[in-house]
């Protein structure tokens, strides 16, 4: 449920709260929550909250005009994503993705070269549709 951050025994309660900031766009406090439950986590789940970790870092470093840091985090998070299909940890990847693409596509749109006079679009941030 969207807005509904409530820990259940299905998910970690580091990983609720990471969910939380990040939609609030707490990024760097969504890192971190994120970062503890990631060193905490073993088997399958550990590379996909890995990618978590590195889009939110992407989204702190683009609110920061770090675009060059930005896109090669906003890369590698797509990356450690991909394996996870359509959806994790009751998470909609096919949305985050396809948000997440459009929050960066000016920055994409300059390929090689480093992106001048983008900003971060309030509007196009994605969010972390989760069913909890």
């Amino acid at each position: 449920m969207e807005g509904d951050y409530s820990v259940t025994d299905e998910w970690p309660e580091k990983y609720v709260e990471g969910i939380r900031l990040f939609n609030e766009e707490e990024f760097f406090e969504c890192h971190d929550v994120l970062e503890e439950l990631w060193a905490e986590t073993l088997g399958e789940d550990k590379k996909f909250l890995q990618g978590l970790i590195q889009a939110s870092v992407a989204l702190f470093h683009f609110g920061n005009e770090n675009l060059g840091g930005a896109r090669k985090l906003y890369h590698a998070s797509l990356e450690k994503l991909e394996p996870y299909g359509d959806a994790h940890m009751g998470l909609d990847l096919v949305k985050f993705k396809s948000d997440f693409k459009h929050c960066f596509e000016e920055v994409l749109q300059a390929g090689n070269e480093y992106p001048k006079d983008v900003v971060i679009q309030d509007e196009r941030v994605p969010r972390m549709e989760v069913d909890f």
